[in-house]
């Protein structure tokens, strides 16, 4: 016959069960996910940065590992190798899904520009945007938010599609300095905490916000991968919950985010304080998409040519996974 369990041995096995269950927080391993951001330091990005150093999306039960990408397509080719869960980019990237990459936007998280500007190098003799015309611009990439940007200036004042020229060099600051220094390109087309820092260092100067010219286009979204929405879409939905909680803190805290943003970014605190004033207005509270951004959207996927037809929206984007 076997033993008689311990009395007290019972009630403490009984105890952790039921305080596990009324946490709500198991013992099982937390979910992992894979976010794949398109640019290492861009304000509508970084907050996924923030939010994993709060401990908020570890919170939420989710282990991120975070990995920058270089442009929008060098992301959207990460998802399509399966190599990530979720896309931290922008609403240009939908027009990639149209193409067949396998993911769909989830959550609009930023919807203007404030945070992208044209820098110019300090001695440059450019004093407007008007300025630009015939000139030579970086952009991260072809195809890429920055590109379409540099179009959207040249279609803005007119100045038709070769109004400028755009100069693929990628959106790490080492190489657009390295650009601006070596003037192979007239201005870049940048985050503004970028040129705000180059300010202070008399290696440039920020020549006008992206806002200046450009309005509502989910400037910054959220993506899910297809094998996600097929095998855990509650991670997905979770995602957004701890994004939307980050949003919240982010906006209520302003000396405490720009000290770790300064962390992410490289920027003196001096800067992304002057940084955060800019563009605290720019997040979504709650991750719909705009009406006005997918418009401007739908247009310019043909305007760059990522699309030789006007596409059907709805299927490139989702509201399914929001907070009710």
């Amino acid at each position: 016959m076997p033993k008689t369990m311990p009395h007290k041995l019972i009630l403490a096995a009984a105890t952790f069960a039921l305080s596990t269950i009324a946490s709500g927080s198991p013992a099982l391993a937390d979910t992992a996910l894979t976010v794949g951001k398109a640019a290492a330091n861009a304000d509508p990005i970084i907050p996924v940065n923030v939010g994993d150093k709060l401990g908020i999306f570890k919170k939420h039960g989710l282990d991120l590992k975070i990995v920058d990408f270089t442009g929008g397509s060098k992301m959207t080719q990460a998802m399509t190798a399966g190599a990530i869960d979720i896309g931290d980019g922008a609403g240009t990237e939908m027009a990639l899904v149209a193409k067949g990459v396998p993911m769909v936007a989830v959550c609009e998280s930023a919807t203007t520009f404030p945070f992208l500007a044209v820098g110019v190098p300090a001695d440059s003799p450019l004093k407007s945007l008007d300025d630009l015309k015939g000139k030579k611009i970086g952009i991260s990439s072809s195809g890429s938010l920055t590109d379409w940007l540099s179009r959207e200036l040249s279609r803005v004042k007119g100045w038709g599609p070769d109004g400028v020229t755009a100069v693929a060099i990628g959106n790490g600051a080492s190489a657009i300095v390295s650009a601006m220094r070596d003037h192979l390109v007239d201005a870049d087309i940048g985050e503004t905490g970028l040129f705000l820092n180059m300010e202070e260092k008399k290696t440039g100067r920020l020549l006008a916000p992206v806002s200046d010219f450009e309005g509502a286009a989910a400037s910054g979204t959220l993506y899910a991968s297809r094998h996600l929405v097929e095998t855990n879409p509650a991670a997905i939905r979770t995602f957004i919950v701890a994004w939307l909680e980050t949003m919240d803190y982010i906006r209520g805290h302003r000396e405490e985010t720009a000290k770790i943003e300064s962390e992410i970014t490289g920027n003196p605190e001096s800067v992304m304080l002057r940084d955060y004033d800019v563009t605290k207005s720019m997040y979504t509270k709650n991750c719909k998409f705009d009406k006005e951004s997918l418009a401007t959207l739908k247009r310019t996927f043909v305007d760059l040519k990522l699309l030789d037809h006007v596409p059907d929206m709805s299927t490139l984007y989702t509201e399914a996974y929001l907070p009710k």
